[in-house]
């Protein structure tokens, strides 16, 4: 971590809340017990914030359209009375295909028309009256931005959304949606969800789909300086850390990341952690935490995950990690 995205504030104890359990395949590849199984779990466990999108998963459901993730959480939270205090919701809206299924064609995008309809549709499936974050999903640029911020505004002065964030946007889109907010009055954006792991990728590369998607050191910079909190998806690279028949992705493929996977082994091993682990403690306990989202099938890989995020790595340790590769 460099000197400029250091906080003067003590660095709050990593723990339960300091992972985001993702429930993008709940409904589809994820079968709906298995996932009221998963997230008693969690909540059993001190987890807090469950992460869903209003898209999730068009791609492997039958009709090509989203919700399936969202009914199963809200089927989950009607069987369990009082369970909807002891949680917090996100969920997110404009990446859904204009067309179902059609992945590479417009998306459902982030106009007001679209911003009202998605929310509506998202509480109705989930049985809530509001969520605690509502995120916008990825850029929408046919849209002109003060409309966007508007609709999240109507959002929150009704509280229906308690607080708003954007995935996959670029810094400074973020920074002039939050103008336009604090220009009428409204509640900014206070939170960015971007792609983010230990290992980085090579220079120029994408990891997502979105041109944004991957977290830079601008936009960490830029949301440390404003108090805004960090969610990190695919923070386990899909599981290439620990499994054994999972490639690394090609942009992790270059010397830094040569140095880094050594340093990630050695604290692994010193701390008896996997290193996968590894990356969830460094991640959440960092000087910026980041809260990652890990999409858990099984109950032991949330349980492994869980245990991560209350161990702090000691300084020593993290220290190494940091440096590692930075030559």
């Amino acid at each position: 971590m460099t000197a400029s995205h250091r906080r003067t504030d003590a660095v709050p104890a990593p723990g339960p809340a300091s992972l985001v359990l993702g429930t993008m395949n709940f409904g589809t590849t994820v079968p709906e017990a298995d996932a009221h199984v998963l997230l008693d779990r969690f909540v059993e466990r001190g987890g807090r914030w469950i992460d869903t999108a209003d898209c999730y998963a068009f791609w492997r459901g039958g009709t090509g359209r989203g919700g399936d993730s969202e009914e199963v959480l809200g089927r989950w939270l009607a069987s369990r009375p009082g369970m909807r205090d002891r949680v917090l919701l996100a969920t997110k809206t404009g990446a859904e295909p204009a067309v179902p299924g059609v992945a590479d064609g417009p998306r459902t995008g982030l106009s007001a028309r679209a911003v009202r309809s998605a929310a509506q549709a998202s509480l109705r499936r989930l049985g809530v009256d509001r969520v605690d974050l509502f995120w916008i999903h990825m850029e929408d640029r046919a849209t002109e931005l003060a409309e966007t911020v508007d609709a999240l505004a109507e959002l929150t002065d009704s509280g229906r959304a308690l607080r708003v964030g954007a995935s996959n946007h670029p810094a400074w889109r973020v920074e002039q949606a939050r103008a336009l907010a604090a220009a009428r009055g409204a509640r900014p954006l206070d939170a960015v969800q971007l792609s983010h792991s230990y290992l980085r990728p090579r220079p120029g590369t994408l990891t997502t789909e979105h041109r944004f998607g991957d977290l830079s050191e601008e936009q960490l910079d830029h949301a440390a300086a404003n108090g805004m909190e960090v969610w990190a998806y695919t923070p386990l690279l899909r599981g290439a850390y620990d499994v054994a028949d999972r490639e690394l992705p090609r942009a992790y493929h270059h010397p830094g990341s040569t140095a880094r996977s050594a340093a990630l082994a050695s604290v692994a091993d010193e701390l008896g952690l996997s290193a996968g682990q590894v990356v969830l403690s460094w991640l959440a306990g960092g000087q910026v935490p980041v809260l990652p989202i890990l999409g858990a099938s099984r109950p032991w890989q949330l349980d492994a995950a869980l245990d991560a995020v209350a161990t702090p790595l000691p300084p020593e340790l993290r220290r190494r990690l940091d440096e590692a590769g930075t030559d």
